[in-house]
């Protein structure tokens, strides 16, 4: 059952816009343990991390590393589903971290306010929110002085 939820998530978050990328100054793995650091500090909760990478070579292939965390406030999720149950297909919020073509680490995310062209709900300050602390989390975990 874990495993259709987020063969879903993902499959939703490939139909969607707005993809927001920023370069990190740290490798794949410590921006995965900033970004979890962060999320916890804010009192939000992780509820999975996916290795893309470590997934691919299961099947004996071969990717650059990239790793996705899915976290989120239930408080802040729930009252946006109590408007429109279907936000629930897009929800929890995640970051995907990457490296590209060229060796640098990315940091991927879906801006919120997606949410509102996709789906029926009226909670501009909400979306305010999420695209904020969105920025802050990805901000702050890019910055490293020597990985």
């Amino acid at each position: 059952m874990k495993r259709f939820i987020l063969i879903a998530t993902l499959a939703t978050s490939l139909l969607a816009g707005d993809i927001i990328v920023k370069e990190s100054q740290c490798s794949v793995d410590k921006t995965v343990k900033n970004i979890k650091k962060i999320v916890k500090e804010k009192g939000l909760s992780v509820f999975a991390t996916i290795n893309h990478e470590g997934n691919a070579k299961m099947i004996g292939m071969n990717m650059r590393p990239s790793k996705m965390i899915i976290f989120g406030n239930p408080k802040l999720g729930t009252i946006l589903m109590k408007q429109d149950m279907r936000v629930g297909l897009d929800l929890p919020l995640r970051i995907l971290v990457y490296k590209d073509k060229q060796g640098r680490v990315k940091m991927a995310y879906r801006d919120g306010s997606w949410l509102e062209q996709r789906h029926v709900i009226n909670v501009p300050k909400k979306i305010n929110k999420i695209n904020k602390g969105m920025d802050k989390i990805t901000t702050k975990a890019g910055q490293c002085k020597k990985d």
